[in-house]
């Protein structure tokens, strides 16, 4: 197993999905960082700025202002649903898929019939995610296609031209989201009754 393995999650999130000419260049890294739509390098900096603001915050005492605390986070949840609402309009419809798993070093995707995609080809890909709330613009490429037991086609998608801050935002909102499935599946377990 890869070291990104471990940061992989079942889970369907919002993905826009762009293949390439087959011909197509990987772009090079100054130019993959200027073409990088302003939107999500704005996520990318409200991502850095909420880290920076935690990490001041934690050098609250118990008692220190818990109301400013509470002012605070409401406010910083307003604008990421603000954020989200405005970079889902970068989500066109036409190439808006959800994964089946997605982590710091690949998606996948399912289609019920072979979309034309060929191993190696390269992928442009925005990936939209609720928590922590950021948008993640990088390149992609086919490295696996096969058939499911259920007749769907399955391609995994490796990133191939990623900024490092942003596959660290990928690690905790997939550690996030296996934080709150196992948390499911704990009170699953201590609760049958709310199975039924």
């Amino acid at each position: 197993m890869e070291q990104d393995e471990y940061f992989s999650v079942h889970s369907p999130i919002s993905v826009n999905l762009a293949p390439l000419n087959n011909d197509a260049a990987l772009p090079e890294e100054e130019a993959f960082l200027d073409e990088i739509p302003p939107l999500f390098r704005v996520a990318s900096e409200c991502i850095e700025l909420e880290d920076a603001a935690e990490r001041e915050l934690q050098t609250f005492g118990k008692d220190d202002s818990q109301s400013l605390l509470k002012y605070l986070s409401v406010q910083n949840e307003k604008i990421n649903m603000l954020l989200s609402y405005v970079l889902l309009q970068q989500n066109p419809e036409e190439t808006r898929y959800n994964t089946e798993t997605f982590g710091a070093g690949h998606l996948t995707v399912l289609f019920d019939s072979a979309n034309q995609w060929q191993h190696g080809q390269l992928i442009k890909v925005k990936i939209f995610l609720e928590s922590p709330a950021a948008a993640i613009y990088c390149y992609g490429q086919v490295s696996q296609v096969e058939q499911t037991e259920k007749g769907q086609i399955r391609y995994k998608v490796n990133y191939v031209r990623i900024q490092e801050s942003d596959r660290d935002i990928l690690i905790r909102s997939a550690l996030h989201l296996q934080q709150k499935i196992l948390k499911r599946r704990a009170q699953a377990r201590n609760n049958p009754d709310s199975q039924k």
